[in-house]
């Protein structure tokens, strides 16, 4: 038992350090091409601090560890606007754009809607060709709407992630007054060798983690959608959960919100995607309970930021109850 704790542990840990350099060598590659950086911010990074959920869920899927991909999907979908949006609004309160809350916000509540009842129906090829469709769409809006300069605060923070010096938590501006023998700047073949080592360790890691989880719930009579709901919703929510108090520190509540919701949206429909094309149809339909509670908060969380715009630490205490309160329904998931 141990031992299986300890890889899976040693999976998280992988999975978190190589997807940081996956986003970060992909951004950095595509902002050398000159890539726009809208089209970098909502697909390079959006999907790639995406990758460990989607990932972890379809390695899953196709060892045959259904519970563990939905329980993944779904746990972090409903963690992050409890958990982690609690914890951001404790840290400060949360005040948002109204374009966000009018926009990229219910998107995302749509797209979760949408992988809820189509994981209640359960995950075949042909649910999930529907789900890379509607993937391809929303992307299209967000793309689109932040070209239109609906979003300007995503191309400046995707310019600052992909300029700056993130490891060492530098801005370009600061990157930029170093003086020329204390800068490094590496070759250009490194971005591109970074990012797929990145990739192979995040699947590494994935693969890990997934194959511990299963043998601790197997040893532990403890059901997978249990364990995927909480060690490994939870494991793979943790880059969210670091971005979201570093930027509230800093006071980018957008960025915090986009960065939740945003991750919500595509757990749902790139994540439901990998799961239903990697489990080849065999995925059964998930608990009732459970996808009414990942809806619930994502339509909750959107009606209390939609209210004034705001969330206050109050209101951020209810969501981590609401989280806590959550676990009693695995039992009838």
């Amino acid at each position: 038992m141990m031992t299986q704790i300890l890889l899976a542990a040693a999976g998280l840990v992988l999975l978190t350090l190589a997807a940081d350099h996956l986003v970060l060598g992909a951004s950095r590659l595509a902002a050398r091409m000159r890539i726009s950086p809208v089209v970098v911010g909502v697909v390079v990074i959006g999907l790639g601090t995406s990758a460990p959920e989607f990932l972890v869920s379809g390695v899953a899927a196709a060892r045959g560890d259904a519970g563990i991909a939905l329980g993944n999907i779904t746990g972090s979908n409903i963690l992050n606007l409890t958990l982690i949006l609690g914890v951001a609004a404790l840290i400060a309160k949360v005040a948002v754009a109204s374009t966000v809350i009018r926009r990229e916000v219910p998107l995302a509540v749509a797209a979760v809607v949408l992988f809820g009842f189509l994981a209640w129906a359960g995950l075949t090829v042909a649910v999930g060709v529907v789900l890379v469709l509607a993937a391809v769409g929303a992307l299209w809006l967000l793309v689109r709407w932040a070209g239109e300069g609906r979003n300007t605060e995503l191309a400046k923070q995707t310019l600052e992630y992909a300029e700056g010096d993130p490891e060492s938590g530098m801005e370009p501006a600061a990157v930029a007054a170093l003086p020329e023998r204390a800068r490094w700047q590496p070759p250009t073949w490194f971005e591109p060798v970074r990012a797929v080592l990145g990739l192979a360790g995040v699947l590494a890691g994935a693969q890990l983690l997934v194959a511990n989880a299963s043998a601790i719930a197997v040893e532990l009579g403890v059901p997978q959608l249990i364990i995927g709901f909480t060690l490994v919703a939870l494991g793979t929510s943790l880059p969210e959960l670091v971005t979201t108090i570093q930027a509230q520190r800093r006071g980018e509540s957008d960025l915090v919100v986009g960065n939740l919701f945003g991750s919500n949206l595509f757990n749902s429909l790139a994540g439901g995607a990998v799961v239903a094309f990697a489990a080849r149809g065999s995925v059964p339909a998930a608990g009732v309970a459970l996808l009414l509670t990942m809806i619930f908060t994502g339509v909750v969380a959107w009606a209390l930021l939609r209210r004034g715009l705001t969330l206050t630490r109050a209101e951020g205490a209810a969501l981590l109850a609401a989280y806590v309160l959550t676990m009693p329904l695995l039992l009838t998931a």
